[in-house]
Parts: structure tokens; C-alpha cells; sequence
């Protein structure tokens, strides 16, 4: 189950790197991204930066270290509380 999912994340990731132009069309621009990542292209490398991450989340999740990535990512805030 988890190969299918990762593969379904990593899928919509794929479609918002190469489809970048449909997504800005369709749902338009985003302010945060025109603001800080650019003047006319913000939200097109925005769109190619969250699928990025959306590939990279799905890869880890299909290969079963998801897990262990959020323990790392979130071990600054919970090393305290154990």
C-alpha cells in the first residue's frame, strides 16, 4: 500500500514540474510566490518547487523511510519531550 501511494504523490508531482503552464492557468497565481520567489515567473518555479517535493515525499514514501525521514525532520521539537 505504501508503494501505491508514493507512486500516486510522486505522480502528481511529476504533472505539476511538467505541467507547470495548466496549473497556473487554471488555478492562477499565487501572491506568497510572485512576492518572494520572483517579479513575473514566482508562481511558475513555486509550482515546479512543490512538485519537486511532492516527487521527493512520494520516492521516500515508496520506499518505506518515510518514517524515519519525519523522526529526523521533527527531532529538533520532540528531542525534549522524550
Amino acid at each position: 500500500m505504501e508503494f501505491l501511494i508514493g507512486l500516486i504523490i510522486m505522480a502528481v508531482g511529476l504533472t505539476l514540474v511538467a505541467n507547470t503552464e495548466w496549473y497556473v492557468s487554471n488555478f492562477g497565481r499565487i501572491g506568497f510566490f510572485e512576492q518572494h520567489l520572483g517579479t513575473e515567473g514566482g508562481s511558475r518555479l513555486g509550482y515546479k518547487l512543490l512538485g519537486l517535493f511532492a516527487i521527493f515525499i512520494g520516492i521516500i514514501s515508496m520506499t518505506g523511510m518515510i518514517g524515519g525521514f519525519m523522526e529526523w525532520v521533527t527531532y529538533p521539537l520532540t528531542k525534549y519531550s522524550r
